[in-house]
């Protein structure tokens, strides 16, 4: 079984799962509410470029 993604000590909690406990699981949660976790996005415009015919 897989450790925590949050504190990597102990094996995920099949109530909490992928986390240990709550504890943890809400620690991920707070962290996609500021904003810790973030996907990176691609240059201004390539979006556009990439939907126009060529």
């Amino acid at each position: 079984m897989a450790n925590c993604p949050i504190c990597r000590q102990r094996p995920a909690a099949s109530e909490y799962k992928p986390f240990c406990s709550k504890r943890c699981a809400d620690l991920d949660l707070q962290r996609w509410f500021t904003g810790s976790y973030a996907i990176p996005a691609g240059p201004e415009g390539s979006a556009e470029d990439e939907s126009e015919p060529g």
